[in-house]
């Protein structure tokens, strides 16, 4: 990004590898849609953005209990996950478990998974 570029009005968060952020990936890239991409792999997470994401959609909504990450963790440490921190810390050390993609706007608003229609509607409301 040059010094006179503005900032990108939408980043995409999640891990290169998922099928769904490719997805997500091919339709803001076909759609023209100007976008940060920050894999959570690559580039690091940080508890304050963790928390912000928390503060906004809820742990429960971000932790991702459908994927093969959260099916090799043990009874005891997915029964010790009955909290904001808890979540947070295990997601921290385990980015994998943050359901994705995670399409945020410049003003915070955020939006979770992707489907073509919501992601149509989001764009257009905060373009």
């Amino acid at each position: 990004m040059t010094q006179n570029q503005p900032p990108a009005l939408f980043t995409l968060y999640g891990i290169k590898n998922c099928d769904t952020i490719k997805k997500a990936r091919r339709y803001l890239d076909a759609q023209n849609v100007e976008h940060l991409y920050h894999d959570y792999r690559a580039d690091g997470l940080t508890a304050e953005r963790l928390q912000h994401f928390i503060a906004t959609l809820g742990w429960q909504a971000l932790l991702n209990t459908r994927g093969t990450t959260w099916r090799k963790l043990s009874e005891e440490e997915k029964a010790a996950i009955d909290n904001a921190d808890a979540a947070a810390a295990l997601m921290l050390a385990q980015p994998a478990l943050i359901k994705r993609p995670l399409l945020a706007a410049a003003d915070g608003s955020m939006l979770l998974g992707f489907n073509e229609t919501d992601y149509q509607q989001f764009i257009q409301e905060k373009s």
